[in-house]
């Protein structure tokens, strides 16, 4: 028998930085806030039933990157193998949404209340507090399992590749029936006022309209020019493009948010310590539950990993629309994307270091 070797790859150039990048980018847009105001505002005001159609596009472009990647044909290989998949369901739907709502209102509606002063008024018309509307950015995050970054972190955690790659599909597919229920829901708990059609339209425009192109665009592109041309040449250069969308908005979104983070820098920090927990946790959790069940830690990684990162574009996206660039619940899902790389890169170190102990078991090629 022969021991599979596992090819280390590497984070791309965009992806290495990236936390590099949004720095970048708040400081950008809070300098082009300051400079010109009526900028972001005159790109927001471009919009079709309150959907910015700048914001639309590069939304887009941030998710069907990531949709023509996943191959559904390895969903149908699932069914052999469903402990991880079940895990990785369980955690991502009936965990982790309610230990982020209680863990963003222990920290910012309760201990942290006092440093949040004041009210905003979200797109709809109505005034919240403040820290409701950050808690809201939170709760997006949480019911928003990751479907992209996962795909780099299980691989640098030597993880099962395949594994992952369905969790992404079946995660993809689960959005589409219970993002919004779940998602109106639990902001509903938070006493935010909440358009259920807008965040079912939403989920349809930026996870199933992607989806779909997705799956029809890889079809014909791989039969047009093979799949070793899709891989090597097609996903080379398209990586990069979600992750550019993804700055293009941040800009936009702190050049709203400049004057509060000029005056109070402390809520990034705020905002971010109950995300960094809910992080720490959810994979923590997973992670032990992979070795109670006695999965072997190349589906034990991904898994946890998954229900640890948020898919952060779908977030932003949904709190855009909901309550507009300018809230608080969208500056939340920006301290999201501002914390996952550094904090995914460290738990991909500790499942690296950890697995000699916890998962002893030698893997041999069969």
């Amino acid at each position: 028998m022969k021991t599979v070797v596992h090819e280390e790859r590497q984070l791309s150039f965009f992806e290495r930085y990236l936390t590099l990048w949004v720095v970048g980018c708040i400081g950008l847009g809070i300098i082009l806030g300051k400079l010109f105001p009526q900028a972001a505002i005159t790109l927001d005001s471009i919009s079709v039933y309150q959907v910015s159609i700048p914001i639309t596009i590069c939304l887009f472009f941030m998710m069907y990157p990531i949709m023509v990647k996943i191959d559904f044909h390895e969903v149908v290989k699932a069914g052999k193998t469903p402990k991880p998949i079940l895990l990785t369901l369980f955690i991502n739907w009936c965990v982790k949404p309610f230990t982020m709502l209680a863990i963003a209102t222990f920290f910012l509606g309760f201990l942290f209340k006092g440093a949040i002063p004041g009210v905003e008024v979200v797109k709809n018309g109505e005034t919240v507090e403040l820290f409701r509307s950050y808690i809201s950015g939170c709760i997006l995050l949480g019911v928003a399992p990751c479907t992209a970054m996962v795909l780099i972190w299980g691989h640098l955690a030597r993880g099962n590749d395949g594994h992952t790659l369905v969790m992404v599909a079946i995660n993809s597919l689960t959005m589409l029936f219970l993002y919004a229920p779940l998602g109106g829901w639990l902001l509903g708990v938070n006493k935010m006022p909440i358009p259920w059609e807008t965040i079912v339209l939403s989920v349809l425009i930026y996870v199933g309209l992607p989806l779909l192109l997705g799956y029809y665009s890889r079809k014909w592109v791989i039969a047009k020019k093979g799949f070793k041309w899709f891989e090597e040449e097609f996903i080379h250069y398209l990586t990069p493009v979600s992750i550019f969308a993804l700055l293009i908005t941040l800009v936009l979104l702190f050049s709203f948010k400049g004057e509060l983070i000029i005056n109070q820098p402390q809520i990034i920090f705020l905002i971010a310590i109950p995300l960094f927990i809910q992080t720490c946790l959810i994979f923590g959790l997973s992670y032990f539950i992979a070795k109670w069940i006695k999965l072997p830690y190349r589906d034990a990684a991904p898994s946890a990993l998954i229900g640890a990162s948020n898919h952060f574009e779908v977030a932003i996206a949904t709190s855009t629309i909901l309550f507009g660039l300018s809230s608080g619940a969208s500056l939340a899902t920006v301290v999201g994307v501002l914390i996952e790389v550094p904090v995914m890169l460290g738990l991909v170190w500790f499942a690296k270091a950890t697995r000699p102990k916890l998962f002893p078991e030698v893997h041999h090629a069969k």
